[in-house]
């Protein structure tokens, strides 16, 4: 078969601007010239025949100089039946910035194409613009790094994120490490579903700046943040007031901190945008120098969109990116933004927008984005320094594979699969996808309440050994259905990932959030399976840091082989749902209980067995645990206090006697479970252990991650 040989040379920017580029290999060969070769480069023309990989001497021909320019000829080639092009065009893209004049579409038309990195080479794909004319200046006696931007002057431009040098800038942020508390509420909201649009500070916490109303508060509460733009602060009432209104009601002692203001600039690496006058100020770190800067502003919300129309049975179909890297993106809320159509359990809203979503962010769209994409790849790709999730395969997406890529530096989280819609014809559904081998971690910068992996009304998906970390939120969360109604999430297979630090980052930022886990479930899931995982390092606020955490009508999955330690809440909890199994896990060193139970129903919600249980703080179980519509047998339990007795372990509001006079645990034991070395996260058991007299099946987790 003839391949179409697609070259992007290293470039800085499809638009023939100037300024650093990434590392790149200097020593990999080009392909020939030759049939089906074409090539892109920043110095080629879109008018010239792209089968060079560098302008001719004499000018008249050469590569072309935009990737949408060279897709426009490849169609172009297709539907003249060019025999160069093949049935599988290669596109092989050089290192270097790929700054575009809108994010890049593939339509069905591009269907059976290969793009992937050349070998060594790091090929950036940028939704934004670098910042150039950057000069030195005093503003109110701080030293500045300062560049004129026309578009921002003009109101043609704000953004929210900045990279410098390669890195994430702080927007300039008070304070600049840790968080202020909620003082008080002046105003009652109607129900806690409804939130403020203002509340009390502790003195000397926040003033009246002169650029305050170009900043906004973003305050946690529950589960979720809200980004509230200031438009007033009252230092005497100590009140601070809002555009918008948060997304439930904000209770006193909840976390926040505020963004965007001038007076807030005052440490290396932060940065302020003045809309008025078109001006961003930059405070340089350490070793910088302004001659070498590098700064690049998020310009549109997608890098790439694929835009298959799957109820027309017109798929993007086979197309295969390997090796490539998205980046520079934001999402913010448009005008007139109202997110009740994605909350859970919202009444109706008063006036005033909502600053954020009611869960997971899960409005925010991915930097790369795909409508009815079938039979597609993302290999070793990298989704870094985004403002939004990385990746997301919405309606009719189905049997794509996400494997050994890498997301990191979200302003969101990483993947989202599905929607919260349910679809009734199966060719809208979004099903039978793949996300194996990744390394997904830094998220939640923006939106802290995103998700590593998010599966809405999908099945069929299989999340296999990624490593996830370092999120303010949650790690997996399948499901949106809350209850008993319809739901499509069933039959997705969680296996051998390594999720840790969750709530929690690794840095000790955090918690700022509650009612989380390593892993969360929503409604009828029949078939899902969550299977030998290791999560560990959950932490929430005030409650919820759970492991494993089946809420609200979960539903016919099964957990088990999965070690889960050291979370704040418990490793496992069921608020409530029914046919669930729990067997052969380890749960450890939770802080303040180790299962909870929340809700009883007149069905059996869950069978708990063959689990070790060992703890050394808090209670073994919390919760309503009356009803006994729930199966607990042949379980080892060990608390690890050098004080505690065996014959006084207390079950709930029981003792042991009476736990098992009410038929739980009658096989079980209250035992050591001799552990290697469990202080050192070593869970392996020794040959004498007596969990094995009660059937337990040691499980191998040295697999996990990618």
């Amino acid at each position: 078969m003839t391949r179409l040989y697609l070259w992007l040379m290293p470039i800085v920017c499809l638009l023939g601007c100037s300024g650093p580029q990434p590392h790149t290999a200097g020593s990999v060969a080009a392909p020939k010239p030759g049939p089906g070769v074409l090539f892109v480069a920043t110095n080629g023309n879109d008018q010239w025949s792209g089968r060079l990989p560098a302008p001719s001497r004499n000018g008249t021909d050469g590569p072309f100089a935009t990737l949408p320019g060279a897709l426009k000829a490849v169609r172009l080639l297709r539907q003249q039946h060019d025999s160069a092009v093949g049935d599988t065009p290669k596109l092989i893209v050089g290192g270097g910035y790929y700054f575009a004049e809108a994010p890049v579409v593939f339509t069905p038309e591009d269907s059976g194409l290969v793009i992937e990195a050349w070998p060594g080479m790091n090929p950036v794909l940028s939704g934004g613009r670098p910042i150039a004319g950057w000069k030195e200046v005093t503003v109110q006696g701080k030293v500045l790094w300062a560049a004129d931007i026309p578009a921002v002057r003009d109101g043609k431009w704000y953004f929210r994120e900045l990279w410098v040098n390669g890195q994430r800038a702080t927007r300039a942020r008070h304070p600049n490490h840790g968080y202020l508390a909620i003082a008080g509420l002046p105003d009652k909201a109607a129900e806690w579903t409804q939130g403020h649009t203002r509340f009390q500070f502790r003195e000397g916490d926040l003033k009246s700046w002169d650029s305050i109303t170009n900043a906004e508060v973003v305050a946690m509460t529950r589960w979720v943040e809200s980004r509230l733009p200031v438009i007033g602060v009252d230092e005497k009432q100590h009140i601070v007031s809002f555009s918008k209104r948060s997304v439930f009601e904000l209770e006193q002692g909840d976390l926040y901190y505020a963004e965007g203001a001038f007076e807030f600039l005052d440490e290396p690496g932060e940065w302020y945008l003045d809309p008025a006058a078109g001006t961003l100020y930059y405070l340089p770190r350490p070793g910088e120098r302004l001659a070498d800067i590098q700064a690049i502003a998020p310009m549109f919300s997608q890098v790439v969109r694929f835009e298959g129309q799957p109820e027309k049975e017109q798929s993007v179909r086979h197309v295969v990116l390997r090796g490539l890297t998205f980046s520079h993106t934001e999402w913010y809320f448009p005008a007139g933004f109202s997110s009740g159509k994605n909350k859970p359990n919202i009444s109706p809203e008063p006036k005033a927008e909502i600053g954020g979503f009611g869960q997971a962010a899960v409005g925010v769209p991915g930097a790369v984005w795909g409508e009815g994409l079938r039979d597609c790849t993302f290999e070793n790709c990298r989704f870094a320094d985004v403002g939004n999730y990385g990746l997301e395969l919405a309606r009719g997406c189905q049997n794509n594979r996400i494997i050994r890529c890498e997301f990191s530096d979200l302003g969101a989280g990483g993947v989202k699969i599905g929607e919260t819609l349910i679809r009734d014809q199966a060719a809208d559904q979004a099903r039978d996808n793949e996300i194996s081998g990744c390394s997904i971690h830094d998220g939640g910068k923006m939106f802290h309440s995103a998700i590593g992996i998010w599966i809405g009304q999908s099945p069929d998906n299989r999340i296999t050994h990624n490593l996830i970390h370092d999120f303010y939120y949650t790690g997996i969360s399948i499901g949106w259905t809350w209850g008993y109604g319809p739901s499509l999430a069933s039959n997705n297979t969680v296996a051998f990932n390594h999720i840790h630090h969750i709530g929690v980052k690794s840095d000790g930022d955090g918690p700022i959030l509650s009612d989380m886990g390593g892993i969360y479930t929503l409604g009828k899931q029949p078939g899902t399976v969550i299977r030998n995982n290791l999560w560990h390092d959950i932490a929430a606020t005030h409650y919820g840091g759970w492991g494993i955490y089946f809420d609200e009508g979960s539903s016919g999955i099964l957990a088990e082989n999965n070690l889960v330690y050291r979370t704040t809440h418990g490793g496992f909890h069921q608020h409530y749902g029914e046919t669930n199994v729990f067997r052969n896990n380890i749960l450890a060193f939770a802080r303040d209980h180790q299962i909870q139970r929340t809700r009883p129903e007149p069905h059996r919600s869950f069978s708990f067995t063959n689990n070790i249980v060992y703890f050394d703080s808090g209670s073994l179980l919390t919760g309503d645990l009356s009803g006994d519509q729930y199966e607990m047998d042949r379980n080892l339990y060990f608390d690890a206090r050098p004080d505690a007795k065996p014959d006084q372990l207390r079950l709930g509001p029981c003792t042991w006697v009476k736990w098992q006079e009410r038929g739980h645990d009658l096989h079980s034991l209250v035992a050591d479970p001799l552990f290697i070395a469990p202080r050192e996260n070593d869970f392996r058991l020794q040959l004498n252990s007596p969990a094995f007299r009660l059937g337990f099946h040691p499980f191998d987790l040295s697999l996990v991650g990618p």
